[in-house]
């Protein structure tokens, strides 16, 4: 009678996982997308989750206090990766000072305070002077952002930020993509409902980021080994 049991667990539990996140409701093509063509990933080992953002944009930064407390409990076999967007050429202030942050190991206190500065207090950070007060104003001496902001290093992680921008064929920020494979957004993601308020769009969106690394994880394919563009 164990061995039935057992037996019965093991040939159901996989249709009783798939039926309830097929009961979320969440469809290729509505919710989300598959990329044209998979894309390699930072980490092949683990599922990579990749936030395409612009601390330009007010919706990246209401999405920030969602998606921190979705950090706080992301699984160990997921990687977390921003890449800051660059859609226009004042863009491009605000991605070298995304990767100048991260090469100082500095993001910790320039990554939220910059955008408040943006959306909160109306700051108005619109040149390499400017941005250099900023840093200085969270502890960075202005000669470590100088030669880090100017660095070759900054030069090649902003051209990949493009590069894997038109890769991911974006169009809008926020948009995440799931492990090379799979695009979503708060628009895709609340396509099917009205009314929506930014929260519970935020909410939606990361619900279905959960779905498809669950999709990743269960059908146990890991994504491109190939290094990703530098």
């Amino acid at each position: 009678m164990k061995i039935t049991t057992k037996w019965l667990s093991a040939v159901l539990l996989p249709f009783v996982i798939s039926t309830a996140w097929a009961a979320a409701g969440y469809v290729e093509g509505t919710q989300y997308t598959r990329l044209a063509s998979p894309q390699p990933t930072s980490a092949p080992d683990k599922i990579e989750v990749v936030e395409m953002f612009s601390y330009a944009c007010p919706h990246c930064f209401h999405m920030e206090a969602e998606l921190e407390e979705w950090l706080k409990a992301k699984p160990d076999d997921v990687v977390f990766v921003r890449l800051p967007v660059v859609f226009r050429p004042d863009w491009e202030l605000l991605a070298k000072a995304y990767f100048t942050a991260e090469i100082l190991g500095v993001l910790d206190k320039t990554h939220e305070a910059l955008f408040e500065a943006i959306h909160v207090k109306n700051e108005k950070i619109g040149d390499e002077a400017a941005m250099q007060a900023f840093f200085v104003s969270q502890g960075v001496s202005a000669d470590d952002f100088k030669k880090t902001f100017d660095s070759f290093e900054v030069d090649m992680k902003v051209r990949n930020a493009k590069d894997m921008t038109r890769r991911y064929a974006i169009t809008g920020v926020p948009t995440f993509i799931v492990n090379g494979k799979f695009s979503t957004s708060a628009s895709l993601a609340g396509s099917n409902e009205k009314g929506l308020g930014v929260k519970e769009l935020n909410e939606k969106t990361l619900g279905v980021i959960d779905y498809l690394v669950e999709q990743e994880r269960e059908a146990g394919k890991p994504a491109s080994t190939a290094a990703k563009p530098q």
